[in-house]
């Protein structure tokens, strides 16, 4: 009996732009390579690209606290360091700039003057195990992963919305075995959630009272040296999933029928991504390993995030 869909379509990723020699931070140790490279000296790991109100990419520099920005023709420039490991960044509805820092919690970036002060710094005084990604709502909600060192040894990782004027914050799930990249659905009715030790990506449903039910596998990958990390969402509401360690980013249908992969010309650490281009239809991919922005046309365009740029 053949098989009920036709093979995804393969799509050879470009380089958009990369890091220039002189924003690498060559031959610089730093902490965080020591403790997650086992010591290998890094000039840079790049992630979190979002887009700001005038097509500006944003994206972090997770080893040495920094905040990049390139321009639409890929001009990079370096708007802050700070003391901190920022991993995930989003841009909300009024173009405000929020940063999931694995050490500090969630913070948030002054662009004119690149200050980076904190806005959520721990759960009713109990510290984050390690913040990674975040996401936001219809309703202005920040919805955020709590990672930490959480595995298959350990699958206590958390996942919290955060409701900003009324202070507000609810943990939706405590059992997750290393949350990663995030993004609801087009009627915000269920929350995708790359699970990157489980190699997986899970739905989780929302009910009209705001608990997760029902929460269910929806994607299972395999191979790789890690797993599923950023997610985006198409117009059609598919799911886009980052597979870093295998170069890949699957583009699925909204029933999680894979449709396109797109496949890295340079390293294996296809991370995060984020839609952009005047039709909305090309994918930026941050491939961290070689601190490379990648781009790739998609045969389906991105749905738009709070920012009004980007998915």
């Amino acid at each position: 009996m053949a098989f009920p869909h036709p093979d995804p379509v393969l799509i050879e990723a470009e380089i958009f732009t990369e890091l220039p020699a002189t924003l690498r931070r060559t031959g610089q140790r730093s902490y965080w390579a020591e403790r997650n490279r086992r010591g290998a000296v890094v000039d840079s790991f790049i992630e979190g690209p979002s887009f700001d109100l005038v097509g500006n990419l944003w994206f972090v520099d997770i080893p040495f606290g920094r905040i990049f920005r390139a321009s639409p023709h890929g001009d990079i420039e370096q708007v802050a360091e700070y003391d901190g490991q920022p991993n995930g960044l989003k841009i909300d509805a009024y173009g405000r700039i929020f940063i999931a820092d694995f050490r500090n919690g969630i913070m948030q970036l002054s662009p004119d003057t690149g200050e980076v002060s904190s806005v959520l710094c721990d759960a009713d005084t109990e510290g984050f195990k390690g913040c990674n990604d975040l996401h936001f709502g219809p309703d202005g909600a920040l919805y955020f992963t709590d990672q930490g060192q959480t595995g298959l040894q350990d699958p206590s990782g958390r996942v919290y919305r955060w409701h900003q004027e009324s202070g507000r914050l609810d943990c939706l799930i405590d059992k997750v075995p290393s949350p990663n990249g995030l993004v609801l659905d087009k009627a915000g009715h269920a929350l995708y959630v790359a699970v990157t030790r489980a190699n997986a990506v899970w739905r989780l449903p929302i009910s009209d009272s705001g608990r997760v039910v029902k929460a269910g596998l929806f994607l299972q990958f395999s191979g790789g040296r890690a797993g599923p990390d950023g997610l985006a969402l198409t117009e059609d509401g598919g799911v886009v999933v980052c597979q870093t360690g295998m170069g890949l980013v699957w583009v699925h249908d909204a029933l999680g029928v894979p449709i396109a992969v797109v496949r890295s010309p340079r390293g294996l650490g296809t991370t995060n991504c984020a839609f952009g281009g005047p039709e909305g239809r090309s994918l930026f991919i941050t491939e961290s390993d070689t601190g490379t922005i990648l781009r790739a046309e998609l045969p389906v365009g991105g749905f738009p995030m709070a920012s009004g740029w980007g998915a």
